[in-house]
């Protein structure tokens, strides 16, 4: 049973950049202030100040943690629980684990919200650093089955919470068909620029689409450091004049950017549960995925989208050329797809999240119930 003065701390990444992460973050602080939850955000990317501090690699992190610490501390005295969105790398150990300390020593439970696609490599290496920290959490919550696994493997029981799709930004999807445009059909990769989501293969495979539909089309929505190396093969493998990298976009921005697709592409290398696939899906574009990490757990091959192994450009192009040479075939996973997206909206999330808020503030009443006896 939730409090009525329930007044949690959402620990988390905000836009700017609209990453997955970020837009969950800030998408879940409105949907929980909907339910009359009391929410502070304590933004773990907040601007530098001064801004030319960005610039300075040696400081810039401790102009951002040294206040992200004071905000973590003050809050703790006002919250019953704190919500932490976490990843891997350095993001965990800059802002989960002291988010996850600061819960324990002022005695409030902490729900640890992992997200990371690379979880296992980050545990294998880290583990030492990580256990500790995670031992102390109230609760771990993980999007996905394939999470579930990972940390089973490391001995933690989870709760699977899905990633939360809002159904409301994406209505071009619902209620009419989506005929793909098989004489310059659309494509889009909404992905930033990483290494880690492998935007050259998707390019090399546009080059072979091209070869069969040369009116074909292709759209980057993303940002990243990958930019020049991504435009340079463009252009080395011909297609620049058809490709568009839009930089950063906003959720209006990406709303358009679906609807105007006839196919999404998502080339990862390692991923976890991505809303940019649940966002195609809502907006009824048909997706080709790499077959990695939680994605076949999020997607069925065949049926909700078509997986293809990671890295191989030959074969995800010959994904998308099966679904540009079949539009019935596209039209049924297309269908399949906008019914499946719907498990992930927040009338479904919501009961499974505030039962593990519940608990974590159950066994914080039991424990002091103990200590006082």
């Amino acid at each position: 049973m939730i409090p009525s003065d329930l007044h949690i701390g959402l620990v988390g990444p905000l836009p700017p950049p609209s990453g997955g992460m970020a837009n969950q973050t800030l998408q879940l602080a409105g949907l929980l202030r909907r339910e009359g939850i009391v929410v502070d955000l304590i933004q773990v990317n907040r601007p530098y100040r001064p801004p030319g501090i960005g610039r300075l690699k040696g400081l810039r992190a401790l102009f951002r943690l040294v206040p992200y610490l004071t905000h973590l501390w003050r809050a703790s005295g006002r919250v019953r629980l704190f919500h932490v969105m976490a990843n891997s790398g350095w993001s965990w150990h800059l802002f989960a684990a002291p988010a996850i300390w600061i819960a324990w020593i002022r005695q409030i439970p902490v729900i640890v919200n992992y997200r990371g696609g690379e979880a296992d490599v980050f545990f294998e290496r880290s583990f030492a650093w990580i256990g500790p920290s995670l031992r102390r959490a109230s609760a771990i919550v993980v999007p996905s089955a394939f999470l579930e696994e990972v940390f089973g493997k490391w001995g933690f029981p989870v709760h699977v919470v899905p990633n939360i799709i809002d159904l409301d930004r994406f209505p071009g999807g619902v209620g009419r068909p989506m005929p793909l445009k098989a004489a310059a059909p659309h494509l889009v990769v909404s992905r930033n620029l990483e290494p880690i989501y492998d935007n050259a293969t998707a390019l090399r495979a546009f080059d072979r689409i091209r070869r069969v539909f040369p009116a074909a089309t292709l759209t980057i929505a993303g940002t990243g450091p990958q930019h020049r190396f991504l435009a340079g093969l463009a252009a080395e493998l011909g297609v620049v004049d058809a490709v568009t990298f839009t930089g950063r976009v906003d959720n209006a921005g990406m709303a358009e950017i679906y609807r105007r697709a006839d196919i999404m592409i998502n080339p990862s290398l390692a991923d976890n549960m991505p809303i940019s696939i649940l966002e195609a899906l809502a907006s009824g574009v048909p997706v080709v995925s790499t077959d990695v990490g939680g994605v076949p757990h999020l997607v069925t091959h065949g049926e909700t989208a078509l997986l293809v192994p990671a890295g191989d450009h030959s074969a995800m192009a010959d994904a998308v050329l099966a679904l540009l040479g079949d539009p019935g075939r596209a039209e049924r996973i297309r269908a399949a797809g906008l019914v499946a997206v719907r498990r992930y909206a927040w009338p479904q999330v919501r009961p499974r999240l505030l039962e593990v808020y519940a608990g974590a503030l159950e066994q914080r009443t039991a424990g002091s119930r103990e200590d006082a006896g």
